[in-house]
């Protein structure tokens, strides 16, 4: 209905326009002083002055009337159509009895109003307005040619019957001819136009979910580089809703700045396909990594319109390649280091042991003394390193049994809250939800995971700090998390934290991150680190979740109870 509204419009606005050009000029040809022709005379005759005027008047307030009516039958426009069409048939009458009567050459306005009936509202109402149009104009020819009515023209002696009847059947058919004829081009024109239209929604649609089925992320830009498309796994990599993307520079997607923008276009301009890596900057100071294609975006006939960008989250693949890397070197390293510890292990006690007698025996010499202290305290620090060395490389059978990891947690914070390595400058907080969650493995190994975390983040807060410790289910893992207010780390120091032999701190040995790194392996858990230099560390602990776990720790009271039966 809205669509009929539009096109009623456009037919008030074209039919007065039809009027004016068809009467005006006709009557500037036919306009003189008279209205009666000379007896004898041509069948032309003269129209006066003021019927010009009467009729472009009625006509302006037809239009008048048409446009105060969309307003008032703004819900009915088929109405408001018959009102139009009802309208123009009695003005068209009116034109033809002031200007030739039978002889006038307006009738043909007649197939106007009928085409158009027919193409908006179809067969039954063209052949409608045909009807009416046949009685309107039969009507006024034959009560013209009876002489009930005198229009200005020849008079009715004038016509032969026979004329008058021809003219009436002529007309007659080609009002009907004309309204069937324009509702059948104009039903399969609507047929043809709707086939069509499925046609291009369904390419639309099947474009649609393509663009939107890619894993990868898609933008395309015109010229200027403002985007023209984003697809969801775009809008998901960035994390950005639609509306802040569609319609802006690429810049402000955060991928590009302006100057890399230009150089990244200039370069596939030349190459055709430019491939590269960048970084991007997220919240809470994680840093993601992008890879990215940039190609020419062309039109049919080849011509250049715009830049398509694809582009993937690289962080996770980059993750598994370090630590696919990290395995790789420790497994070397730990090769290395059971070879080692047992070439040293022996002759190193030995001269331990050694210098332990030579203290002993040496005299009151200060200076041979304080050599021997210092050789004595540098190979206990070599021993402590050797056994280090062991635990790394030949770490002891994993135990699997159900613990409850949450209260293994809390024993142990409590012990940490109560040792030495806290001082009145530290705060422990611990956070966690919920109070028990059993697993399946080793109890210890976890704590010792925790307290290797522990340590390091005690370590990184020489000056005070807080340190918490927050536990939480998600999915089918259990995380927890340690996280101090320390010094934090630099993106090499963080890339290194795991590699054997790398201590960021001058008592350590380089090896308690590495073990806490095969633990988690062991368990078939995931380590994740997070820090930046002056903001604190946290480093995430992911450990498997088993249902049997619940099950096994559900039935152990169960079990202790029936062990105790006489």
């Amino acid at each position: 209905m809205t669509n009929l509204s539009r096109q009623l419009r456009w037919y008030i606005a074209i039919r007065l326009v039809a009027v004016v050009a068809a009467v005006v000029p006709y009557a500037l040809f036919q306009i003189g002083p008279g209205s009666t022709p000379e007896p004898g005379g041509d069948i032309g005759f003269l129209v006066p002055w003021h019927t010009v005027f009467y009729l472009l008047g009625l006509t302006c307030g037809e239009t008048l009337a048409y446009i105060a009516l969309l307003r008032f039958l703004r819900g009915h426009p088929k109405l408001q159509a018959y009102i139009q069409f009802g309208g123009d048939l009695v003005l068209i009458s009116v034109i033809v009895y002031f200007y030739g009567g039978i002889e006038s050459p307006f009738s043909l306005l007649y197939l106007i109003v009928i085409a158009v009936a027919s193409t908006l509202l179809r067969r039954r109402t063209g052949v409608t307005v045909a009807s009416a149009a046949n009685v309107l104009y039969g009507g006024l020819i034959l009560l013209a040619y009876t002489g009930k009515i005198h229009p200005p023209g020849p008079s009715a002696p004038l016509v032969p019957v026979g004329w008058v009847v021809f003219n009436l059947a002529i007309h007659c058919f080609g009002f009907y001819a004309v309204a069937l004829l324009t509702s059948y081009l104009a039903r399969q024109a609507q047929r043809e136009l709707e086939e069509k239209s499925e046609d291009l929604a369904d390419l639309q649609v099947m474009h649609s979910d393509v663009i939107q089925s890619i894993n990868s992320g898609l933008i395309t830009t015109d010229l200027n580089g403002v985007i023209t498309l984003v697809n969801q796994a775009g809008l998901a990599i960035l994390d950005k809703p639609e509306s802040e993307m569609v319609g802006r520079k690429i810049q402000e997607s955060g991928l590009f700045s302006a100057r890399q923008w230009g150089e990244l276009t200039a370069a596939s301009s030349q190459r055709g396909r430019l491939r590269s890596e960048v970084e991007l900057a997220r919240g809470e100071g994680e840093t993601g990594y992008i890879g990215f294609s940039i190609s020419q975006l062309a039109e049919a006939d080849g011509k250049h319109r715009g830049y398509i960008v694809i582009f993937q989250d690289l962080t996770h693949w980059r993750q598994l390649r370090e630590e696919l890397r990290i395995k790789d070197r420790m497994a070397a390293v730990g090769e290395l280091a059971a070879g080692l510890a047992h070439e040293i292990g022996n002759p190193l006690a030995a001269i331990s042991g050694s210098v332990q007698m030579l203290s002993g025996a040496t005299g009151s010499d200060p200076a041979q003394r304080r050599l021997l202290d210092i050789l004595l305290k540098e190979s206990q620090r070599l021993d402590r390193t050797i056994k280090g060395f062991l635990r790394f490389a030949k770490p002891r059978e994993r135990a699997s049994t159900p613990f409850d990891v949450a209260r293994v947690l809390a024993e142990n914070c409590e012990l940490l809250h109560n040792s030495e390595e806290v001082s009145d400058r530290h705060r422990v907080e611990i956070d966690l939800q919920p109070p028990s969650v059993h697993l399946i493995g080793d109890a210890d190994q976890v704590s010792q995971i925790f307290w290797n975390l522990a340590r390091n983040a005690l370590r990184a807060m020489p000056d005070g700090g807080t340190l918490r410790v927050v536990g939480r289910i998600d999915e089918e893992v259990y995380r927890f998390q340690v996280i101090d207010t320390g010094r934090g780390m630099s993106e090499e120091q963080r890339a290194n934290l795991f590699h054997p032999f790398r201590s960021f701190f001058d008592s350590g040995t380089g090896i308690g991150m590495a073990i806490v790194y095969r633990i988690v392996q062991d368990h078939g858990g995931r380590l994740h680190v997070e820090s930046r230099q002056g903001s604190g560390t946290t480093i995430t602990v992911e450990l498997p979740r088993d249902d049997s776990a619940g099950a096994l720790a559900a039935m152990e009271p169960a079990r202790l109870a029936a062990s105790e039966l006489p």
